[in-house]
């Protein structure tokens, strides 16, 4: 990547009830903002060990502890996701590459993008959408309009790219969270993540809570179960 690249993160503050709310069931809103701001975490780390001129957090909400050194942070636009993305590229002078926050397996060496062959860069992800996009020219034009949060949103960004005569190179297809089942397929893919840690933590609390239930189930007769070791 040149040094004169801009990496974008955009995010949501992880709140409980603000975001992952696809989460919830079966992770309570406190659970599925403890998993936001681990997946949030792990893409900024990966972001934070590239080499890039300036890295931006395209953030709606406030930061917080989980924010490392190193980023500038401009707060989001009103207006749909599309007008958000196309902001966000039109606060750069020069290449950049945008990712959101719930692609916590990244690497830095996917996120080390040279735009020295191709005009852009996309990341197709399974549901359909898109987890980075890539421009050498930021035009905002790109995006706005384009149908978010759909099974075709990936592929009409692309054919948008290619319709406006850019050379486009991809980038491996990933898996956003959005779904328990998401989540979990997700942190296979990188045990050693934080995002994979506080799922476990999750889950060790659910197991535990589901031991009590029993207990409390098998009538009053019944001698009291003692909760399993383990994170709380």
């Amino acid at each position: 990547m040149s040094a004169s690249t801009t990496l974008l993160v955009i995010a949501k503050e992880p709140r409980p009830g603000r975001v992952k709310t696809r989460l919830t069931p079966p992770f309570t809103p406190e659970e599925a903002a403890g998993l936001a701001e681990a997946a949030l975490a792990d893409t900024l780390h990966a972001v934070a060990a590239v080499p890039a001129d300036r890295r931006v957090l395209v953030l709606d909400g406030t930061p917080g502890a989980w924010l490392p050194p190193r980023f500038d942070v401009v707060p989001q636009c009103a207006g749909g996701l599309d007008e958000r993305l196309a902001d966000a590229f039109a606060g750069c002078d020069g290449p950049a590459l945008l990712i959101g926050m719930d692609t916590p397996q990244v690497t830095p060496e996917l996120l080390d993008v040279d735009f020295t062959d191709c005009d852009a860069w996309f990341g197709p992800a399974e549901d359909g959408g898109f987890w980075a996009l890539g421009l050498a020219q930021p035009d905002p034009g790109l995006l706005r309009g384009v149908p978010m949060s759909t099974a075709m949103t990936g592929a009409l960004q692309r054919r948008r790219l290619v319709r406006a005569g850019l050379r486009v190179r991809d980038l491996p297809r990933l898996r956003d969270i959005d779904t328990a089942a998401d989540a979990h397929a997700v942190a296979a893919l990188a045990p050693r993540s934080r995002f994979a840690v506080r799922l476990a933590r999750c889950m060790a609390v659910a197991g535990a809570d589901s031991s009590r239930d029993s207990g409390r189930d098998s009538g009053p007769t019944a001698r009291p179960t003692a909760p399993p070791a383990g994170p709380r």
